[in-house]
């Protein structure tokens, strides 16, 4: 079952934590009163779908993603009927919203756990994998060595071991069982009869495969057909986005052959190879993860990101490669996590360097599908290594120069804000950006206006094209007759690239922001000079080509 218009493929997503982002009724914690406070200024910048991280109720171990209720809101961050306002003002505004769908686990808090753990025939028993004998194989595939050291634990009301792919106090669902099965829709069904438009997945290899002591390693990628079906025939635009970090080659099973399972994944392959080819300007790793992630099918997205609420996960390139991105972006121990990742935030990891936070905000606007921005990486937030693991990426939104960065009027935030002397509230702020022309918040807003008025980039082909410099990359779009050229140098020193556009009437290429100006070559050949981290976006022709260009 197809959606009409796809405007998933042109989106711009932008991921936030309710809890962080703005307190309105001053007990030091977000809410959806706060949040709905600022929508406007989020369909100011361009945003056009938003991503709230899980806001259920939750013993809050790991940020909410251990759910211990999926019908209803945390009354933390308000109630219902505070939800079901907040969609109707988003709606109001044209924004669409999305939620955390975390189905692969609950919290051991949660009532079905509770249950099963207590009676043996209980019915809710073998939602949940377990084992009278902890197998040996214990140890392998822990989500976050280091910090976990099995995945299955003794339960002494249970009297059994149970399966946590993650932290302890997260029991696996068994997610092949028909009535998880039933469950998970129900909680679909619950979300989308509030009004959204679909969910980003947690965990999705995770949450296909076959769990047990002893059996074989399977995934039933059925589940994820089952869930398209349902989602499409409750709600016909509603979408489902994928965390999936595999390799580009296992991508179509999630997608579909067909494009019947998933509509959109976080693309993983290129986003790690593209902190490899910023921190080295080594593009080849970064092309080969390009191609490979090109064929899908008609109506699937990837999702390009540079910063999650997560960890920057290198865990798919060698261990040379990984410890490279180390040394250039995360070179103290404390700033790495589970021996794979950098805890860090972007604009800390880039130095704080804004011709190199316009660089990697230019590529993540012209890569191959629909960009997703992190809460707060628009006006070059910070972090706070003093906080355990992930949390030091995840403080409140930075609104104001005033006390706790106008997060919040309690004296006790539910994080403190960051107050540094480099990235501290009193610097970095939405009011003092808003107010500076030049500011990053500024440029953003109008790159991400940009991004919107070239559709090539998320409905056309594209081609990565030879040039005569090994550290900058040239992408092609085409599409309904329209060409756009996007020309990046990822070298730290001023270099020039030429390049053969191979088509007609390619003689002039008009820059799209109008700043460096227009290339002229001959029959199609090109020659741009580029400084250190420079990047130009071009039209082929008139540059208002493809302004009046949409979809069917």
């Amino acid at each position: 079952m197809a959606i009409a218009d796809l405007w998933y493929k042109n989106a711009i997503i932008y991921c936030l934590p309710v809890g962080k982002y703005m307190d309105a009724d001053g007990d030091g914690i977000g809410d959806l009163d706060g949040l709905a406070r600022r929508l406007d200024y989020l369909a100011g910048l361009g945003v056009t779908c938003l991503w709230l991280q899980p806001f259920y109720l939750s013993p809050e171990k790991d940020d909410g993603y251990d759910v211990a209720d999926y019908y209803g809101v945390n009354g933390r961050y308000g109630t219902q009927g505070r939800f079901v306002e907040f969609m109707n003002h988003a709606r109001g505004l044209g924004l669409r919203v999305i939620v955390d769908l975390v189905v692969n686990h609950t919290s051991d808090e949660h009532r079905w756990f509770q249950e099963a753990r207590r009676d043996r025939n209980a019915p809710t028993r073998d939602w949940y994998v377990w084992a009278d004998e902890r197998p040996a194989d214990h140890a392998q595939g822990v989500v976050f060595p280091g910090v976990q050291k099995t995945t299955w634990t003794y339960d002494e009301v249970a009297k059994q071991y149970y399966f946590h792919r993650f932290y302890d106090f997260q029991p696996d669902l068994n997610t092949l069982h028909a009535s998880v099965r039933d469950e998970i829709t129900r909680v679909m069904g619950y979300w989308l009869e509030l009004g959204v438009s679909g969910f980003r997945m947690d965990a999705v290899p995770f949450l296909i495969e076959r769990k047990g002591a002893g059996v074989p390693h399977e995934q039933n990628f059925e589940l994820l057909h089952e869930m398209r079906h349902f989602l499409q025939f409750r709600r016909g635009d509603a979408i489902l986005l994928a965390e999936a970090n595999v390799p580009p080659d296992e991508s179509l099973k999630y997608f579909g052959e067909r494009g019947d399972r998933l509509q959109m994944m976080l693309n993983f392959p290129v986003n790690q190879r593209l902190f490899y080819a910023m921190a080295t300007a080594d593009l080849a790793p970064l092309t080969w993860a390009l191609r490979e992630t090109y064929r899908r099918p008609a109506e699937a997205q990837w999702v390009h990101f540079l910063r999650s609420h997560d960890e920057l996960d290198l865990g798919r390139l060698s261990p040379e490669e990984r410890q490279q991105v180390f040394d250039a972006f995360g070179p103290d121990p404390s700033m790495q996590l589970y021996g794979r990742g950098i805890r860090r935030r972007l604009a800390a990891m880039l130095g704080n360097d804004r011709r190199r936070l316009e660089f990697a905000f230019s590529l993540l606007f012209s890569l191959p599908g629909t960009p997703m921005m992190l809460y707060g990486d628009e006006i070059g937030m910070g972090d706070d290594l003093s906080l355990p693991d992930r949390e030091c990426a995840r403080t409140p939104m930075q609104w104001t120069s005033e006390r706790h960065g106008g997060f919040t009027r309690s004296a006790h935030p539910v994080q403190r804000v960051i107050d540094d002397a480099t990235f501290g509230y009193e610097r970095v702020n939405v009011s003092d950006q808003r107010r500076d022309p030049n500011s990053l918040l500024n440029w953003t807003e109008r790159i991400i206006r940009m991004r919107k008025e070239c559709p090539e980039i998320s409905w056309g082909d594209f081609e990565v094209m030879s040039t005569s410099a090994s550290g900058v990359l040239v992408l092609r779009y085409d599409w309904r007759g329209a060409s756009l050229v996007t020309v990046h140098n990822f070298a730290d020193r001023r270099v020039k690239a030429a390049f053969d556009m191979k088509m007609p009437g390619a003689e002039v290429l008009v820059d799209v922001f109008n700043t460096n100006g227009d290339s002229h070559g001959r029959d199609g050949r090109h020659e741009l000079a580029l400084d250190a981290y420079g990047w130009r976006w071009f039209r082929v022709g008139s540059p208002d080509n493809a302004l009046h260009r949409r979809p069917r």
